[in-house]
């Protein structure tokens, strides 16, 4: 029989994060600093602890090597009270060669420049908790890029966005040309500088009130950053709670603001293209980016029984398939797992009750199952449960 025990993860404070706001979510006493990510699963940088006394592991990492089963995914609480860096993360082949190339030129792990930090590709399901969770995803339509060009330059004309333009229409590829028109704002041309300046200047009148107050957003937590004129050509969306966004390998992202459930990959690996004082590495970041454009890569749930919810990333033909699905299940609801799961309860307790469990979660503590289980979700709140695909 499967066992399911208690853990806890860390809370990452990184400066991005919204005060208080792990804490807060979770039901406990405010903290007073910047509170960004709560980590749930294996990761070796920090894996969970197991904190029911009646387990042989210490946490989730000796878990995996006491059954030589690996943990297909990474579960986070996400608080983002400010914006994020523009980033994307590779797939599995880009990652374990990316990551045997930095060990073997003898890159520390946690040093600053280190781009791949372990084997693993990191897509992602960002599903919100919150209404008005807001992100960038994936580079929109070319020609909704090109008209807000028109209209900025026929407020102020200027080289720059003539040049942007350029790269932009008339291309017989709109990825290849999205790739040039993004490797030329991250070259640190001094024209781009200038473009950046005058883009920042106009926002408040020479565009759409969304983009203008993007750009005001942007450029207060990163002013003079090219990442804002890069932000321009993505695109913008604000979930609903229990709405969904789908982050396959090398597509760009930024999330803005909000609260969130991500579960992604077992992977810390992060290549970054501006909004951030971190590591810029463009040439490795054009390397793995899918900069195809399109419409804002939605992941629709699908209903499997009485208040229970799946979100289940779609396979990428002739690739390697995703291996985990998001359960959201507002009690009374039955989930069933197909194997190794993480469970985290919000907005108030769950009761987890099957063959040999009875299980009380308070409003933000989690659990983790072993193997296959069939729960039974009682209470007030809402299960998030992390598991493998179907």
């Amino acid at each position: 029989m499967s066992s399911t025990v208690r853990i806890d993860g860390a809370v990452m404070d990184y400066a991005w994060g919204r005060t208080g706001g792990i804490t807060t979510a979770r039901g406990q006493v405010p903290g007073t600093g910047p509170e960004a990510e709560l980590w749930l699963g294996a990761h070796p940088s920090s894996p969970s602890a197991v904190t029911s006394a009646d387990m042989p592991w210490a946490d989730l990492s000796a878990w995996e090597t006491a059954t030589g089963t690996s943990l297909p995914f990474l579960m986070k609480l996400l608080a983002a009270g400010a914006p994020l860096s523009l980033q994307a993360h590779p797939d599995p082949e880009q990652a374990r060669a990316g990551f045997a190339r930095e060990e073997a030129d003898g890159v520390a792990r946690d040093a600053p420049e280190r781009n791949y930090r372990d084997p693993h590709a990191k897509p992602e399901v960002l599903l919100a908790v919150e209404d008005g969770f807001n992100a960038l995803c994936g580079f929109r339509p070319l020609q909704e890029t090109v008209d807000l060009l028109d209209r900025l330059d026929a407020g102020r004309p200027s080289a720059g966005l003539a040049h942007w333009r350029s790269l932009l229409v008339g291309a017989p590829d709109p990825a290849a040309a999205c790739r040039d028109a993004l490797a030329w704002l991250l070259s640190g041309e001094e024209l781009v500088d200038e473009l950046v300046a005058e883009v920042t200047a106009a926002a408040p009148t020479g565009m759409g009130t969304a983009e203008g107050e993007l750009v005001q957003l942007l450029a207060t937590h990163h002013p003079g950053d090219p990442g804002i004129l890069v932000a321009l050509m993505l695109n913008r969306v604000t979930l609903a709670g229990g709405e969904a966004v789908w982050l396959a390998a090398g597509t760009i992202h930024a999330y803005l603001s909000g609260l969130g459930v991500e579960v992604m990959g077992p992977s810390d690996n992060v290549l970054r293209g501006g909004l951030t004082g971190k590591h810029v590495d463009t040439v490795e970041l054009l390397g793995i980016l899918d900069t195809t454009p399109g419409p804002t890569p939605r992941l629709a749930p699908t209903p499997v029984g009485p208040g229970v919810t799946a979100y289940r990333p779609p396979h990428r033909p002739g690739g390697d398939d995703v291996a985990f699905q998001v359960l959201r299940a507002a009690a009374p609801a039955t989930v069933s797992t197909a194997g190794p799961s993480v469970g985290l309860a919000l907005d108030a307790e769950v009761r987890l009750r099957s063959e040999g469990l009875d299980l009380t979660l308070l409003r933000g503590e989690a659990c983790f199952t072993d193997g296959a289980r069939t729960l039974t979700v009682e209470g007030d709140g809402v299960l998030y449960l992390a598991t493998t695909s179907a």
